[in-house]
């Protein structure tokens, strides 16, 4: 076995958006078991920025309801060290005044803690507030490098999305690298950090089994699946601007795709991965919007029924247009054009409000050509089925036919399981945790690139051209339903079929 782990050196981490949602369920309880497991030096601090005036220690017993229930044992003995390294400091994103407060704040707490390593700017903010944040960061040479002159010791992090279509995120771009070099720019997309996900590049690369098979002469198809059973929820608002394409294709699902299609890299480094992930991007073949051979479909989630419950449809949530053309749920065939992988369908869908909560990416494998079993009426055999499951729980699955115990001639599929929280013993990390600790160290391998955001964009651009347009029908499916009509015949058009719900 093999674990290498590097802990984070010295650091102070500001959070713009401190009093909202995500700080408080993801980034706080990821940072206390970082602090308790020895990945963060006692030489830490943290500051929260927002514009809710509180006090330090209003700040604290904020931090400190929102770790209940969602940490360790071990993490809870370190709380009140931990805590005691967290501050507040009030004032408005577009303020000079909040900048100069804030420098003044950590010049204090740096040599109270002694911190004289690297400083890390998260922005848990709405995306249109990012240059604006980025800019006064550079005005007050906040964002200019520590002590020791490096660079990278400045870092600023931004969650997706980047943009919502290829001109603002070039914008963003530009705003971005007048303030900050693309080394200390650190875009998350926390499906990247998932255990699972990681998990592809060593399965591929650190296993000769398979990488031989991992071509269009051994696979037929290959399928990734994001779906959940919830609606919208509380980001209503926010949704009705942006959609299932903006929301999952362009990051999480191309993200994945990229992961599993790459070829390999010549080194583990992080400039070497995402060169790789952009090379397979640039391969993917442009969508066709064609009516003949349209390659990607819409739909919106309409009433219906989820785990025994009646549900409203989209257009009835709170704060949603009533005429909404939002998509709630998108199916894409993409091609990738390239030796390894022509002639391969990749199948992509994502929506809300379906059967169940579930991630996943499935490697279908062709058939064999021919079965010595037909006398025995078994002329077509299952395919072999690789599925990397991401959520809800994390592991790898490989189906494979077997003879069972019995008689002469019979045969089941097996399933071959290495479910991660029962094989390793302990629950799988929150993904914030990974990335954060990556962010702290400075290790970009699991973070977007600006031209990989670019190139993305790019390949969607003409998608939401045309549903922008109103040119492209949407289709309106029934809540808690697993077949959705233009996906089914998106699929079945090549002769293939979606993996079950």
């Amino acid at each position: 076995m093999l674990c290498i782990e590097t802990a984070a050196g010295p650091c102070s981490l500001v959070v713009f958006g401190a009093s909202g949602d995500l700080a408080h369920r993801k980034l706080f309880p990821s940072l206390l078991e970082l602090f308790a497991g020895d990945l963060i030096s006692r030489r830490f601090y943290l500051i929260g920025c927002g514009r809710t005036a509180m006090t330090h220690d209003d700040f604290r017993e904020g931090i400190d309801r929102a770790l209940r229930g969602r940490i360790s044992d071990r993490a809870a003995s370190d709380q009140g060290d931990f805590l005691k390294r967290c501050f507040y400091v009030q004032g408005r994103y577009d303020s000079p005044d909040l900048y100069g407060s804030l420098r003044e704040e950590m010049t204090r707490l740096d040599e109270l803690f002694e911190v004289d390593g690297t400083r890390l700017f998260y922005l848990s903010v709405p995306p249109d507030l990012y240059g604006v944040i980025a800019e006064h960061l550079s005005e007050s040479k906040l964002s200019c490098p520590a002590a020791s002159g490096h660079l990278q010791q400045v870092r600023l992090v931004v969650e997706k999305p980047f943009g919502k279509d290829l001109r603002s995120a070039e914008e963003l771009d530009r705003k971005l690298h007048l303030c900050f070099h693309e080394s200390q720019i650190f875009r998350l997309d926390h499906y990247l950090g998932k255990e699972t996900v990681q998990n592809i590049l060593v399965f591929r690369f650190a296993n000769s089994l398979f990488e031989p098979l991992w071509n269009r002469n051994y696979i037929d198809h290959v399928q990734i699946t994001l779906s959940e059973s919830l609606g919208v929820e509380h980001r209503a608002g926010y949704y009705d601007r942006t959609g299932a394409l903006r929301d999952m294709f362009q990051n999480h699902m191309l993200q994945m795709l990229a992961l599993v299609a790459m070829e390999p890299p010549s080194s583990f480094q992080p400039d070497h991965v995402r060169d790789e992930k952009n090379k397979l991007l640039r391969s993917v073949s442009p969508i066709s919007l064609r009516e003949e051979d349209c390659q990607i479909v819409r739909g919106q989630y309409g009433p219906g029924m989820i785990d025994g419950r009646s549900v409203p449809g989209y257009r009835q949530e709170d704060e949603v247009d009533p005429q909404s053309q939002t998509e709630t749920f998108v199916a894409a065939r993409l091609m990738i054009d390239n030796w390894r992988w022509k002639g391969v369908p990749f199948y992509l869908r994502s929506g809300k409000r379906l059967p169940r909560k579930l991630t996943e990416i499935v490697i279908v494998f062709k058939s064999i050509p021919h079965s010595l079993f037909h006398e025995a009426g078994l002329e077509e055999l299952p395919r072999n089925v690789l599925r990397f499951q991401i959520q809800p729980e994390e592991g790898t699955f490989l189906s494979l036919q077997a003879k069972r115990p019995g008689s002469k001639i019979c045969m089941s599929t097996l399933e071959m399981a290495v479910e991660y929280h029962k094989v390793f013993g302990v629950e799988m990390p929150e993904a914030y945790q990974r990335l954060l600790l990556d962010c702290m160290i400075g290790d970009q391998t699991l973070f977007t690139r600006h031209d990989s955001i670019l190139l993305s964009w790019g390949l969607l651009q003409p998608v939401l051209e045309q549903w922008e347009s109103g040119k492209a029908d949407i289709y309106v499916y029934e809540s808690g339903t697993s077949t959705i009509d233009p996906a089914e015949k998106l699929i079945r058009k090549l002769g293939h079929t979606w993996m079950p719900l």
